[in-house]
């Protein structure tokens, strides 16, 4: 009986002593990581320059040929295995709209005798010389404007560059293209957009026609704006319809394009019986704001964000909010410019460091962190990709800007997952 005390005791003390070691040594290895700290942030200049070398890398290919009119002629957009039949020549309109939206801001910008500046000056040359080609029947460049339903969604990033920027892309047209242009996106009223983010793309192209004087249909946004205040569930996000969907679309169309729309509507002076554009205004602010901060808490320590829904691979775009309020002085008080400059710098990073995310051309291929046709959807070709330049809008501040100059911080899930206090996040009601 003593002996088999004597046993259970030893081993119990063992088992103690195993259980001391084992939370000893966890104790150990905790104490001895690395917090993340400051380790892998980066300067604003270094980031800067990274984003810059982006733009560039994602402009270059498709503005230097199509100001000559060589863009159709050179390129055949890769198309997604599941391709739904429609005409591939949608492929074009989507890439130069989608890019020329998301660099105008940087396009705008003013010129100066640096390296940047000359680069600038080279792709805004193009820039007005693809929107020329891109209108003119007798181009080999001429875009593809009707026979689909696809143009008006890619036409209203097109006319949205000419308002994030009419001085610089606007105003120097010639007569004529400004004529073709008004004609190309009236002529777009043909397609009826369904009860969709879609409302937003006709909106948008009515808002443009406003601002140049020409003749616009309010019926078109009125609808829009009816449609997404009915659809508005809370806490920053809109349903995409009817029903909730869980996908990144508050990102790519609906809350840059709602902010623009009502932005115009504010500027011009022109209301809706029951609805002030300009209290509206304020409100869907207020929702985007609330929407980057969830952006901002989705980027992890390493800056992955999660792929979800529809659209994967428009990798960087789900970043547009951010990059938007960035550029307009818009970030919430909660969301300092460094701590929202590295997080965004980290998913650039991270997406793009695969050599695959463009082909052997300089074009951007079908994927979400590397060549992957296989995530395309039924709509997705090569020219879709170029959303991406969306999370290029905080380039549209100069280098002395105190975006740039910030210090880097950071982000909510590096400072959870490194061990540091962060903020707690509540619910808005707006």
């Amino acid at each position: 009986m003593t002996m088999n005390l004597d046993r259970r005791a030893l081993l119990a003390g063992a088992v103690a002593g195993t259980a001391a070691l084992s939370t000893g040594a966890a104790a150990a290895r905790v104490a001895g990581q690395k917090p993340l700290g400051q380790a892998g942030l980066h300067a604003g200049t270094d980031d800067r320059a990274y984003m810059l070398g982006l733009l560039e890398r994602m402009a270059t290919p498709v503005l230097s040929r199509m100001a000559q009119g060589r863009l159709q002629q050179d390129w055949s957009p890769e198309l997604s295995p599941s391709w739904d039949g429609r005409n591939p020549k949608v492929a074009y309109l989507e890439a130069f709209g989608r890019l020329i939206d998301g660099i105008t801001p940087w396009l705008a910008l003013p010129d100066d005798n640096s390296a940047e500046s000359r680069l600038r000056a080279q792709l805004r040359e193009q820039a007005l010389a693809s929107y020329v080609h891109s209108v003119d029947p007798k181009s080999p460049d001429y875009l593809l404007w009707s026979a689909e339903g696809q143009p008006l969604v890619d036409s209203a990033y097109f006319t949205s560059a000419l308002l994030r920027a009419p001085k610089t892309l606007w105003d120097p047209l010639d007569a004529a293209t400004k004529t073709r242009i008004i004609a190309e996106i009236q002529g777009l009223r043909h397609v009826t957009p369904p009860y969709t983010n879609w409302l937003l793309f006709a909106a948008m192209n009515e808002a443009f026609l406003l601002s140049v004087g020409a003749q616009w249909d309010p019926i078109r946004i009125d609808l829009a704006l009816r449609k997404f205040g009915e659809w508005y569930v809370g806490d920053g996000w809109y349903g995409d319809g009817e029903h909730f969907h869980f996908d990144m679309y508050n990102s790519y169309v609906i809350h840059p394009m709602l902010t623009q729309i009502l932005d115009v509507l504010v500027r011009t002076g022109v209301k809706f019986n029951k609805l002030d554009p300009a209290e509206r205004l304020t409100t869907q602010v207020k929702r985007m704001q609330r929407f980057g901060e969830v952006l901002e808490r989705m980027i992890g320590p390493d800056g992955a964000f999660p792929p979800v829904g529809r659209s994967l691979t428009y990798r960087t775009a789900v970043h547009q909010p951010l990059a938007y309020l960035a550029w307009k002085k818009l970030l919430h008080a909660k969301l300092p410019e460094g701590q929202v400059r590295a997080a965004t710098l980290a998913t650039q990073r991270r997406i793009f460091t695969d050599p695959s995310n463009f082909d052997a051309k300089g074009f951007l291929t079908i994927g979400f962190a590397r060549h992957q046709p296989s995530l395309g959807d039924v709509y997705s070709n090569a020219g879709s990709m170029y959303i991406a330049a969306e999370s290029l809008l905080a380039l549209g501040l100069p280098a002395s800007d105190s975006y740039w100059q910030a210090d880097a911080q950071p982000w909510t899930m590096r400072k959870a997952y490194g061990g540091a206090d962060f903020p707690k996040d509540y619910y808005i009601e707006v």
